[in-house]
């Protein structure tokens, strides 16, 4: 057993061990064993990449075209989760965590505190949308080679014909609305959709990170899927016998309308909240979540950051939003909802709970929830072949969701972290080609994690113990 760490030192930047004593064996994110190098000098061969690399030295800022956005480095040598904590505390967004490297988010100023902290950064190409809109693209759509992707408008109009196509299975709820207005749905999928009945019910969310469009369309294909199978796959058709499922397709629908708003991308996290004082704008959401709200240094205090966690606890209205919406599903003093997905992009990934402690456990977690978790998580991850681990492992973050989910309502909640692996194979903005696979890729695991809801204790063998009875 580890000893408790409510607030762990980053005051190293690098070192061999764990921060607890105990060695830390090299975690290749995403499970890759190409070498990040290798993708990177794949990537960089590309002209624009070969242009860059003339207009400036390794280590500076290069010409871009937009040159007030935050971009994407390769920074070399950290290799514990201390020292990925440490990076994080900068502001910056780690992105891809690999043995002896990461790659991150971070504008100009977070920029410069990465390399006070004694690393050398190498500014990486910018994504291929990210120039200026090429002749024919609309504003506010996302650039050729991307359309496949769904807007916020475009989204709504495809779940409008699925619920008129299958009223007796999917109903729509308008639970809030974002900062700018945009309307926060939650989708409910089951048998007799319109009675509340008393059935384990799952949870999966997505898009709280902008530029990370690939969720929204998994969350489409899920919602796409339970319905038309019903009734021709028995396996679907036993799931919504016997369950309620709740989708919440996007989270931040005025950062996704943001970060495509010019025809190009902007590589936007965050939401469009004002921050009080500051012309810096937005919240990320996945720091603003009502637990362990910024105890442990997994989050920023400045506005301007990338993973700035909000002014308070669930301050952004999306979050609030949310947050109601799972306290609503109590129902006789228990919760309802029993597991859980939140959908994020990208490194191949499986993720659980927690994030603000290095500790297995933690306050608030026993020995068997997290070998619940753990077995569990394991076994979702050899059906898509994401790499399984707890959240802490690649670094400190405090205020997310599964943590919320876990720590606050007792979810068995997970983060999995979709395609791609690497940087060097689209990284946030992978082409629409690769939509219907890497959606697909995870059916097996939402169905494993749907059937096990009413008793996840059973993936350890003690339903007895725990569910008996329930």
């Amino acid at each position: 057993m580890t000893r408790p760490c409510q607030c762990p030192n980053t005051d190293a930047v690098a070192s061999p061990h764990h921060p607890t004593g105990e060695r830390m064996r090299p975690r290749l994110r995403g499970g890759r064993t190409t070498a990040l190098a290798a993708l990177l000098s794949l990537a960089l061969a590309a002209p624009i990449a070969a242009a860059q690399d003339r207009a400036a030295p390794a280590d500076g800022p290069r010409a871009t075209a937009h040159p007030e956005l935050p971009h994407q480095y390769e920074v070399s040598g950290p290799a514990t989760p201390a020292a990925r904590t440490a990076l994080a505390a900068t502001g910056a967004s780690v992105d891809e965590v690999h043995a002896r490297a990461v790659v991150l988010t971070a504008d100009r100023a977070q920029a410069a505190a990465v390399r006070r902290l004694g690393y050398r950064l190498r500014q990486l190409p910018d994504p291929p949308g990210a120039a200026p809109a090429a002749p024919g693209i609309r504003a506010g759509d996302f650039p050729r080679g991307y359309t496949g992707y769904h807007t916020y408008a475009e989204a709504t109009k495809e779940i409008d014909g699925l619920v008129a196509k299958y009223p007796t299975l999917l109903s729509k709820q308008v639970i809030g609305t974002s900062h700018e207005g945009r309307d926060i749905l939650a989708l409910k999928v089951s048998k007799n959709v319109a009675k509340d009945e008393n059935e384990p019910e799952v949870l999966f969310t997505a898009h709280q990170h902008a530029r990370e469009h690939l969720t929204v369309e998994m969350a489409l294909y899920l919602l796409g899927e339970l319905t038309s199978k019903y009734g021709t796959d028995a396996r679907i058709t036993k799931l919504l016998d016997s369950r309620e499922i709740w989708i919440i397709p996007d989270l931040n629908p005025d950062g996704g309308a943001y970060d495509i708003a010019t025809g190009s991308f902007r590589s936007w996290r965050k939401n469009r909240q004002p921050n009080a004082g500051s012309s810096r704008v937005g919240t990320d959401l996945n720091r603003n979540w009502d637990f362990k709200w910024g105890c442990c240094d997994g989050s920023s205090g400045d506005p301007g950051d990338e993973t700035y966690r909000g002014p308070s606890p669930a301050s952004a209205p999306e979050v609030q939003v949310v947050s109601k919406f799972v306290r609503s599903r109590i129902v006789g003093g228990k919760q309802q909802i029993k597991t859980a997905i939140d959908f994020h992009t990208y490194s191949e990934l499986v993720l659980w709970p927690f994030g603000f402690t290095y500790d297995e456990t933690g306050p608030g977690m026993t020995q068997d929830e997290h070998d619940t978790f753990a077995t569990l998580g394991k076994k979702m991850a050899a059906t898509n072949g994401y790499t399984p681990e707890q959240s802490s492992e690649l670094y400190i973050t405090d205020g997310a969701i599964d943590d919320w989910l876990w720590g606050d309502q007792r979810i068995f909640a997970y983060t999995f972290e979709m395609y791609p692996s690497s940087f060097g194979s689209g990284g946030f903005y992978p082409k629409d080609s690769v939509i219907p696979k890497e959606t697909a890729r995870n059916r097996e695991a939402v169905l494993q994690l749907a059937e096990i809801a009413d008793c996840p204790y059973r993936a350890i063998g003690k339903e007895q113990q725990y569910c008996h009875g329930s």
